[in-house]
């Protein structure tokens, strides 16, 4: 069987679906699996086993220039020559649900109108699949890739999953034994505060490298380097030299954001900090733990003005942060 997954964005989105490639490998271990993601994200998905063909795509160039719209037609018409048993449409969004239709197969599947946010998308689909939309993510995620090709891919499976993430980039240099912040996110209130993030890592007295994305994080990162001893600013890097970072340390703490997530894809101890999202985006193991503020979320409105994840005091991440490293 040829199965064509389509989740082109987000980071985090694309790491909550990778987690149905060994559930289906485990029943259909001949299938081929090849996965349409946009190219900026491609390096999340490198190294994977389970994954037989990458398939980029840079659609956001076309919100730049319009006359790209021919080109990346055609690159997707090049993807439809595969001739695909499934294409699965994972996203849910107009604009995945008419990749997998240029791509094509007998079978295309998705999010019936019900369970997402652009309801037309569905229309695209001969194969819906309804799990409700504030449902967990990783539920969603797994449920909409492994129910139309006969998987069920359950809360067990998913909480005694095999880790999915791989590097074939080792980063020199690295501390034997270190703790992982990530301090950035797409939205400043979920954005933990920076020192409280300086406060925890006086208290965990460990080495603690800082990982950041952009100019201003960079910013941020230098303040809070100089603030206290254990804590040192990582170069920035790829994708793939991120996941050896964070497959290497002992402990990650970070925002609800795509890095944060990895350490979950690479069973690797972590706290992720929520504010004005709702905790169900991830799973709550033994050793994948969360602390979220007071505020109530919508999850069909979020409120990017909710800044209550400043509330949460150190001393409530400390603690956590202690039990999970003993």
């Amino acid at each position: 069987m040829k199965i064509c997954i389509v989740k082109l964005s987000a980071m985090g989105d694309i790491i909550h679906a990778m987690v149905a490639l060994q559930f289906i490998k485990k029943e259909l271990p001949d299938a081929v699996i090849d996965w349409v993601v946009e190219s900026n994200f491609k390096g999340i998905l490198e190294n994977n086993p389970h994954i037989d063909n990458i398939l980029p795509i840079n659609l956001k160039s076309i919100k730049k220039k319009k006359s790209n719209i021919f080109k990346e037609y055609k690159i997707l018409k090049n993807y439809s020559k595969n001739n695909y048993d499934i294409v699965i449409d994972a996203q849910g969004l107009l604009k995945s649900a008419i990749v997998a239709r240029i791509i094509g197969a007998k079978i295309i599947a998705g999010f019936d109108k019900e369970s997402i946010r652009e309801g037309i998308a569905s229309l695209f689909y001969n194969k819906k699949i309804r799990i409700a939309y504030d449902a967990n993510t990783i539920d969603r995620n797994a449920t909409v890739i492994c129910e139309p090709l006969g998987i069920k891919a359950t809360s067990e499976k998913i909480i005694n999953k095999e880790k999915f993430l791989f590097s074939s980039s080792p980063v020199e240099g690295l501390s034997e034994i270190f703790n992982l912040f990530v301090i950035g996110s797409t939205w400043e209130s979920r954005n933990y505060p920076k020192e409280k993030f300086v406060e925890i890592a006086k208290a965990l007295k460990t080495k603690t490298y800082i990982v950041w994305g952009s100019e201003e994080e960079h910013k941020k990162a230098l303040w809070m380097q100089e603030q206290s001893e254990f804590l040192h600013i990582l170069p920035r890097g790829s994708l793939d030299e991120l996941k050896y970072v964070i497959s290497k340390c002992s402990l990650l703490i970070g925002n609800d954001t795509g890095p944060t997530h990895m350490a979950w894809g690479l069973n690797v101890p972590s706290i992720t900090i929520f504010g004005p999202t709702p905790t169900n985006r991830v799973y709550i193991t033994p050793i994948n733990r969360v602390v979220k503020s007071s505020s109530v979320v919508n999850h069909y409105k979020l409120n990017k003005n909710d800044f209550s994840i400043c509330e949460i005091e150190a001393d409530e991440i400390i603690k956590i942060a202690k039990e999970l490293l003993n």
